[in-house]
């Protein structure tokens, strides 16, 4: 996704909320700023669907819903309403008070990273996410070659970073915070890379 900012005005959640819900483009809010998030590649889209739906039906008829792209997130701490990629909740789902349409209780987020994004996902989006008490786990995919930045929570305030690149290609990337395990190969698959 391709991120620009709307205006300098300062909006406030409610007419954030209001805008958003008669719109027919998807923004971020983040602290009073309403970001647009235009299209995404067809490599963004691809592994987006291709994780989405390989956790979606590894973990049929478990306790774990996955979303994808259009599920609205609240961080109440960061004051960020934002559209993750991928999200996983494990259990019931929990509500921003008084929405149906706006969850707080992910246990794990996929971001694939564009350009326009990629600094704000890995830096002040990683530390959005780690304000909500059930957030677990986070996986940043590149998209436009074989890279992947797993970071899990072992602890209150401790995380665990892994890596994987071209070399790792041939490897699985096992989630720590629910029963699952996918290919590297199945991540990337029928994306296209530029010469």
């Amino acid at each position: 996704m391709v991120a620009q900012v709307q205006d300098n005005k300062s909006y406030t959640s409610d007419e954030y909320l209001e805008l958003e819900v008669n719109s027919q483009e998807r923004h971020e809010y983040r602290g009073g700023k309403i970001v647009s998030m235009t299209g995404g590649t067809p490599n963004h889209n691809q592994i987006g669907l291709n994780v989405a739906g390989a956790l979606n039906f590894g973990l049929k008829r478990q306790p774990y819903r996955v979303f994808v792209n259009d599920q609205r997130l609240w961080i109440p701490d960061a004051k960020i309403y934002t559209y993750p990629d991928v999200m996983v909740v494990a259990g019931g789902l929990e509500f921003q008070e008084g929405r149906k349409d706006t969850i707080t209780n992910p246990l794990l987020i996929v971001e694939v990273l564009s350009p326009s994004t990629r600094t704000y996902d890995k830096n002040d989006k990683f530390s959005a996410y780690r304000t909500i008490p059930d957030f677990q786990e986070y996986v940043l995919i590149e998209q436009d070659r074989i890279y992947i930045q797993h970071f899990y929570k072992t602890e209150p305030k401790k995380w665990v970073f892994v890596e994987y690149g071209q070399e790792e290609k041939d490897k699985e990337l096992t989630f720590s915070s629910l029963p699952f395990q996918i290919s590297l190969e199945d991540i990337y698959d029928k994306v296209i890379f530029a010469d």
